[in-house]
């Protein structure tokens, strides 16, 4: 029972707009359905999405599932109010992470958090993530936005996604006959990707840049715009490859950890990896950080992905023919390394050569 005494309160005045929310919905419906395939119809506003395997050619799938964030790159779309990219980013880390395992992204959800609703924000970063899934050719079938006024300031977001996958039973990477002898592809960047950001930060707060300066390695970009440069999905060339019979025995997803830590995951026992890092051409950005930062090569190669954002494991004799095809999907793919013994122990990265990232920063 309410006491007329007291003026009452709605749940608009506590900070949540529910007819924001709708409007919201209305708003990205068409995006939703931009991203349609075999399998979803890319409506939206019922409970749950539904997806249908038979629909989209399996009889007998393995599931792969992969959720991920943009980390505090998040932070630069809000302070330079340029939305529309870092929904790519979101997509990017979660399909890229279920390619590796051979599997064909088939639906992605999303799950936006702000304190207070902005519906034209959140319908370009919207806009990211549908562009992103058609990138990676999976289907928008819905997700969660949440208005939480007390626990993110006015004007803040954050972002997280999940991408669920399929591949045929026995079509699963890595494969069993991962050996020392195959050769390394390296699949170029698009630059710094979706980690390392709270260090990227900390060096421009250090350096005193604003977001909207010229970028000191791209001076046609502001700074802001050059490094939103959204994360490279590698999903259709993979899988293009892949379903032309490429021997392709194993992939690694360059993240957070570079490739010290990325590449030893999806190596066997016995197998160290060794790479000639002269081979890597590093784009401008890495450069630049490493000269602001003053960062040393082996804190580099552990945090960004220093221009390598994939690597492919194939048999030695099929690396050529690899890349050329790799390389007719639009994809920057050379060789950096084999595989090497190690005796039984735990796999490692071992480096040749040096990045030339003085030159990169020229």
């Amino acid at each position: 029972m309410t006491d007329s005494k007291r003026p009452g309160l709605s749940y608009a005045q506590a900070g949540v707009d529910v007819d924001k929310g709708n409007a919201l919905v209305e708003a990205i419906k068409p995006l939703v359905k931009a991203t349609r395939r075999p399998g979803a119809d890319g409506t939206i506003g019922g409970f749950g999405g539904v997806f249908d395997l038979k629909a989209a050619g399996y009889t007998d799938p393995l599931l792969v599932a992969a959720n991920d964030g943009v980390g505090t790159k998040v932070k630069i779309a809000i302070e330079t109010g340029i939305h529309d990219t870092v929904g790519i980013d979101l997509v990017a880390m979660c399909v890229n992470d279920l390619v590796v395992q051979g599997a064909e992204p088939l639906l992605f959800l999303d799950y936006y958090a702000t304190g207070a609703l902005d519906v034209a924000a959140a319908r370009n970063v919207v806009a990211g993530i549908a562009e992103g899934c058609m990138r990676a050719g999976c289907a928008l079938i819905g997700g969660e936005t949440a208005e939480m006024p007390g626990l993110y300031a006015k004007g803040d977001y954050d972002l997280a996604g999940f991408a669920l996958g399929a591949v045929d039973r026995g079509k699963l990477l890595p494969r069993g006959d991962v050996a020392p002898g195959d050769t390394l592809v390296a699949l170029a960047s698009s630059g710094v990707h979706s980690n390392g950001f709270s260090l990227v930060r900390r060096i421009i707060e250090r350096e005193g840049l604003t977001w909207d300066a010229p970028a000191p390695f791209d001076a046609a970009k502001t700074l802001g715009r050059a490094l939103l440069e959204p994360t490279h999905i590698y999903v259709k060339s993979l899988l293009a490859a892949m379903r032309a019979g490429a021997p392709i025995k194993a992939l690694a997803h360059i993240t957070g950890g570079g490739l010290t830590e990325n590449l030893p995951r999806v190596l066997p026992q016995g197998c160290d990896a060794e790479i000639d890092l002269s081979a890597i051409s590093a784009p401008a950005v890495f450069g630049w950080l490493a000269q602001a930062g003053n960062i040393e090569e082996r804190e580099m190669l552990r945090t960004f992905n220093c221009g390598t954002g994939m690597i492919v494991v194939c048999a030695a004799h099929a690396a050529s023919d690899l890349c050329a095809a790799l390389r007719a999907s639009g994809e920057d793919a050379y060789v950096v390394g084999s595989l090497v013994a190690n005796g039984g122990a735990h796999p490692q990265v071992l480096y040749r050569g040096s990045l030339d990232l003085a030159g990169s920063a020229a």
